[in-house]
């Protein structure tokens, strides 16, 4: 390529800026010159804020000139009213500056896509909805039910103006605002039942959009052949979303709006792991035709994902199929063009080769950079430990109620409820020979049983145990306890994430327990309710350590020494299941089940000197942290 190429901006802005992307004919042009967007998702609250620019420079190295990014509104709203947009005080505030991210693309030479929602599926906890509108009775999610709406109308009114002012056409980089997410899915039909989706309610985005200051590119994106335009307005202009098969969409897109451009909104690159279940994998001969199909048609496309990330702590998202509850893994990989740490892989010169052989607007286009090194710690023993009852007794918060309460409804988090992680339910009772314990319907999403202090659930085995007592596919479960006088019966119960996609009855989802636990034919009542969630405040205000034993259900702490932080992953495969953090961050879930045996630890959640580790073991702990150099899936 010459070095005399001019940037992108110089090529599409010299003259001044007079129009954004325009689809007034059968092709997009942006300010007035014709463009075809070469796009990837890269979703900025998956990745360090340290490694924002390497991600978009390895986009951008790939030949791409546009990089597309969600808004996630549980992040960004935490608590009812109190927004985080970077400095929040959140723990997650340092992911989530999105003004700085779109003005680094810019930086970086690329346009970009927003994605807003106020829902964004994602594959993210709750599909990005914040689980506190659930203490509204009886919302309709993603309707144009008022007692959703008033939140929505919050939200933009803080999040639009701030991306409002770097529009293009304003002298930023965003080109285009998609209007809700996929809403096509949402309908369905049964027998004599269906639902329509709510155009009242995409009416009312695109108002509030305009309102806010909103000018580029609207647009919504659905898959055509499947939900035609039952998902959008008709001014709208739409987008496909698919694997495979890019005529038939397209084909369908040009019968839904003639003479318009044509785009996929999500050409999806790989697919995401669901825990005990395979580890995801796209055969990259596939995915070269089907771009290649794409490029020829010809259309515009955006990768999702061309970088995955990671779900930290608490946030990955769930899948209900036909009922079926399926929590996804901490990875968000994707089996994407790049890793989750940021390598490059076969997919992302394949990316690479077909733009160079397809683009004819020749712009500037940097040399990849060179991939972040990564090191295996060595192993470190775990020296000290906190067992339950110590845990129990440094939680600050302890509320008693008559009946079972879901997490979302506890008066916590200035009345915002329990949003992520575990919730203890702990009362007392007599418990006369061969009792049964009956947890009614089922629990959101498992739970662990201890009578008077001691474990009498069974420790999590293979991929049958998630069948039976104690975990999310059995209905009606029920467990044998000891027999005790005036016992203590404690049931933790664990929120493995909210589901992201499906029907709007799917998103009806409270987590902890959510109807009555009898013992024998009797019904549990007077509780002491407590939240475990695991801010980082009050892990790092743990006290009382003692030294460790091979003892269930306790936190395990041991230090790393790190002289200059570098990459790694924790491998997990030696423990059972339960949760990492380091620093006081939640770096993520782990079960032995796979396909993930390993947590990605970026450098940046390092520092040198000591860097504290604990982990919130259910069952057994190991005796050693261990580190990996590269990433392990469990093979079945």
């Amino acid at each position: 390529m010459a070095l005399s190429a001019p940037t992108l901006y110089e090529y599409y802005t010299s003259g001044g800026i007079t129009s954004g992307l325009s689809t007034n004919q059968p092709y997009f042009t942006l300010n007035d010159k014709n463009v075809t967007l070469y796009s990837g998702a890269l979703h900025y609250f998956r990745v360090p804020r340290q490694y924002w620019r390497d991600r978009l420079r390895k986009l951008k190295a790939a030949g791409l000139n546009t990089v597309e990014t969600y808004v996630p509104w549980n992040l960004h709203e935490p608590e009812i009213g109190t927004f985080d947009f970077g400095n929040g005080g959140s723990d997650m505030e340092d992911f989530l500056h999105v003004e700085e991210f779109v003005k680094m693309a810019q930086e970086e030479d690329l346009l970009v896509i927003v994605r807003p929602g106020p829902y964004i599926c994602a594959e993210w906890e709750f599909g990005g909805l914040p689980s506190w509108l659930l203490r509204e009775k009886d919302i309709k999610v993603r309707t144009s039910d008022d007692n959703f709406m008033k939140h929505v109308s919050r939200y933009f009114g803080v999040l639009l103006p701030i991306l409002a002012a770097l529009q293009f056409t304003n002298g930023g980089a965003i080109v285009g605002f998609q209007v809700e997410n996929e809403y096509g899915s949402t309908e369905w039909k049964k027998d004599n039942e269906s639902f329509v989706p709510d155009k009242v309610y995409l009416e009312q985005l695109r108002t509030l959009m305009v309102r806010n200051g909103i000018k580029e590119l609207l647009f919504t994106s659905d898959n055509p052949s499947q939900h035609g335009d039952v998902g959008t307005l008709h001014d709208i202009f739409q987008t496909a979303n698919f694997a495979r098969n890019p005529k038939k969409e397209f084909d369908s897109l040009k019968k839904l709006q003639a003479n318009k451009p044509t785009m996929a909104m999500e050409y999806w690159t790989g697919w995401f792991d669901h825990w005990s279940e395979n580890h995801s994998k796209r055969d990259n001969v596939e995915f070269r035709q089907v771009l290649n199909d794409i490029l020829r048609y010809p259309a515009s496309f955006n990768m999702y994902m061309f970088h995955g990330g990671t779900n930290w702590g608490f946030l990955n998202g769930a899948n209900l199929q036909n009922g079926k509850y399926q929590p996804d893994t901490t990875s968000y990989d994707y089996d994407a063009p790049l890793t989750e740490n940021g390598d490059y892989t076969e997919k992302y010169h394949i990316v690479k080769n077909l733009i160079a052989k397809y683009n004819k607007v020749i712009t500037k286009v940097p040399p990849p950079p060179k991939e972040t090194p990564r090191i295996r710690y060595p192993d470190i023993e775990i020296k000290q430990q906190l067992q339950f009852s110590t845990i129990v007794e440094q939680l600050p918060q302890v509320f008693q109620s008559t009946d079972v309460v879901p997490m979302e409804l506890l008066p916590i988090n200035n009345d915002s409820g329990q949003s992520y992680g575990y919730t203890i339910y702990r009362t007392t009772a007599d418990i006369p020979p061969n009792s049964v314990l009956k947890m009614k319907g089922y629990v959101h999403d498992s739970v662990l049983v201890l009578v008077d202090g001691k474990l009498v659930s069974r420790a999590l085995r293979n991929s049958d145990d998630i069948n039976k007592f104690g975990y999310w596919r059995l209905k009606d479960g029920t467990l044998t306890l000891p027999e005790g006088k005036n016992s203590t019966i404690d049931l933790i119960v664990e929120n493995w994430g909210r589901n992201n996609f499906g029907k709007l009855e799917d998103f009806k989802q409270f987590k902890g327990l959510t109807s009555d636990v009898f013992l024998n034919t009797h019904v549990l009542k007077n509780w002491e309710i407590r939240p475990l969630e695991f801010k980082t405040k009050w892990t790092k205000s743990l006290h009382g350590w003692y030294d460790f034993s091979t003892t269930n259900l306790t936190l395990n702490k041991a230090n790393l020494e790190v002289d200059q932080p570098m990459d790694t992953y924790l491998d997990m495969s030696q423990w059972n299941t339960g949760i990492v953090t380091i620093n006081g961050f939640v770096l993520g879930r782990y079960m032995h089940l796979g396909p993930q045996q390993t947590l990605y630890l970026p450098a940046p959640l390092l520092k040198p000197g000591t860097n504290e580790i604990i982990i919130f073991e259910h069952f057994t702990p190991a005796t050693h942290v261990k580190f990996s150099q590269n990433p392990i899936y469990l093979k079945k």
